[in-house]
């Protein structure tokens, strides 16, 4: 091949730019095709997010005016009010479930990460002789499961039953995210750590000093699912805390959005009415304060979702 027949990738470019400044059209079936697509990620995008724009609206609002009001809420409802607010702080159950909540997914997220890491090294790495007997084993927990009664007792059985690791042990790590990251690890070239083994490194200072600098797309998104899992998650409090004091946010969230306890500190009959509004406005306020957090710290990751996934689910 020529000299002169060779293009490189900045040629290229140059030259699809100038098809389209040369009056290169699509399709018309592509432009519809565009269009569709647009119209539904447009509808799916309202869909998903109205329903959280409605709380926070609502949590503005006047009790009364939003049990009055059948349509859609777009504003906020006269009078304007922080009530709901002050009386869902003013609770104890949710400054603990906070305390909790925090806790559970600083310290879980950083042992599910730690064992997940791990676990991914191991069966990424040729050498480890039973990769594959673990691997299949590791592919059967994501279709089948001993059941909530076995794991019940396993959770009694070994001490841990109404303890702060009852919510973080049962379930510290996803198949599916160990996966993702192994086959991300596979895609490092093992030259990397045959010059490290030859510097005198061991196995933990080859995952620390080597595949971990290489690897922060995809352990970003890995600590963002775990993190945000952790937040949401409450259904192993209620299987196997019985302590209020060890009850994550989303428990407390539960009770006044499922059961509809009351979180007001009024206990006179003649006030029932009253506690009926501020228990209404305290659903969305309580649904306001337990989501925002998490969704404030997707923009700081969000350049590594697409990275991390995709590499990690490509390579190897």
């Amino acid at each position: 091949m020529s000299a002169n027949s060779k293009m490189t990738a900045a040629q290229i470019g140059v030259s699809k730019k100038e098809m389209k400044k040369n009056g290169v059209k699509r399709s018309t079936g592509a432009l519809i095709m565009d269009i569709i697509i647009y119209v539904l990620m447009t509808i799916l995008m309202i869909v998903a997010v109205y329903p959280l724009y409605y709380c926070l609206v609502a949590s503005f609002s006047d009790a009364k005016q939003i049990l009055a009001s059948t349509g859609p809420l777009f504003a906020p409802l006269k009078p304007y009010t922080m009530h709901g607010y002050k009386m869902a702080f003013q609770n104890a159950g949710v400054l603990i479930g906070f305390r909790n909540t925090l806790f559970y997914v600083v310290g879980g997220t950083l042992l599910s990460l730690s064992v997940t890491m791990a676990g991914a090294f191991c069966v990424s790495r040729k050498y480890f002789y039973i990769r594959g007997i673990a691997m299949k084993l590791i592919l059967v927990t994501m279709f089948f499961s001993g059941g909530i009664i076995p794991l019940f007792f396993v959770v009694r059985w070994i001490g841990i039953y109404d303890t702060v690791w009852a919510f973080v042990l049962p379930f510290g790590v996803s198949a599916y995210n160990l996966i993702i990251m192994r086959t991300f690890f596979s895609g490092i070239p093992a030259a990397l750590e045959e010059a490290a083994l030859l510097d005198g490194a061991n196995e933990l200072q080859i995952l620390v000093y080597v595949i971990m600098p290489l690897s922060t797309a995809v352990i970003a998104v890995i600590a963002m699912y775990y993190g945000v899992g952790y937040w949401n998650s409450w259904y192993p409090s209620l299987m196997f805390q019985r302590d209020r004091n060890l009850f994550p946010l989303q428990m407390f969230l539960r009770e006044v959005l499922i059961t509809n306890q009351s979180t007001s500190v009024a206990k006179d009959v003649t006030m029932q009415s009253a506690e009926a509004f501020d228990r209404e406005l305290i659903k969305y306020c309580m649904v306001i304060i337990s989501t925002v957090p998490i969704l404030c710290i997707y923009p700081f990751l969000q350049r590594y979702f697409v990275k991390g996934v995709m590499v990690g689910a490509i390579k190897g």
